[in-house]
């Protein structure tokens, strides 16, 4: 039976996505900080599901601790999803360095730790997927967004030369830009209802990422033209607009 390895699995597109490859038979290696939070899910997918569902402590702040989390994993997975992230208000990133630092760590840096490990493993296999979900906000640097922006431009680039990299190698990347999500990250702001997609979306665009290996996606087709218009503003207008 085929396994996904889900990083970050406590948010709401991470329980979607865990959703979706159970029920298309994959057993399930679900990571976060504090697993016993996961229980419940855990007992969901294997009853529903009639998987295979595991905990492992996963913290992506800590990066000497990689290396132990993902040799205690035993198996290697078929399929590697980050779904690690963390976004908060702009202002406050901009006036304390520590949220800064959060952002840029566990959207930048931890990703990038984790899955440099996984490539090389994965390299040494000659086989393996790797999922990288980012974000339309790293496309072009907004004035709303800019800290949290900059650390997915970063991961994108990061996952665009990992994909570059590997695929001589027989290891697939998938880049995901899901657009906005109605999530809990989310539920404080105010989302247009037809730019806005609900986690189950994402799940289905993943699972169906991977097996057609795809190698950037949008979870809402829209969002390519959107994100293609805004990117070509001049800058000396761009710089005068509101966003």
């Amino acid at each position: 039976m085929p396994s996904a390895l889900i990083l970050g699995a406590s948010s709401d597109i991470a329980v979607a996505i865990a959703r979706t490859f159970a029920a298309s038979g994959y057993d399930l290696i679900l990571c976060g900080r504090k697993t016993n939070r996961f229980a419940p899910m855990q007992s969901d997918l294997e009853i529903r599901f009639g998987v295979r569902a595991s905990l492992a402590e996963f913290d992506a702040e800590d990066p000497a601790s990689h290396r132990t989390f993902y040799e205690s994993l035993g198996k290697r997975p078929d399929v590697a999803i980050c779904v690690i992230g963390y976004m908060t208000e702009e202002k406050l990133a901009e006036q304390d360095w520590k949220t800064a630092e959060k952002t840029i760590q566990v959207n930048f840096t931890g990703a990038v730790s984790i899955l440099n490990l996984i490539a090389e493993d994965f390299a040494s296999a000659g086989k393996g997927t790797i999922v990288g979900i980012s974000s339309v906000a790293g496309l072009r640097g907004r004035q709303s967004n800019y800290i949290y922006g900059s650390a997915k431009a970063g991961f994108l680039t990061y996952l665009s030369g990992l994909r570059n990299r590997l695929f001589p190698l027989g290891v697939h990347v998938v880049t995901v830009l899901p657009g906005f999500v109605r999530t809990r990250m989310t539920e404080n702001l105010s989302l247009p209802p037809l730019l806005t997609a609900e986690p189950a979306e994402v799940g289905k665009a993943v699972f169906q990422a991977v097996k057609q290996k795809k190698n950037r996606i949008y979870v809402r087709w829209f969002w390519r033209w959107i994100m293609l218009l805004i990117r070509l503003i001049p800058e000396s207008r761009f710089k005068k607009m509101k966003l």
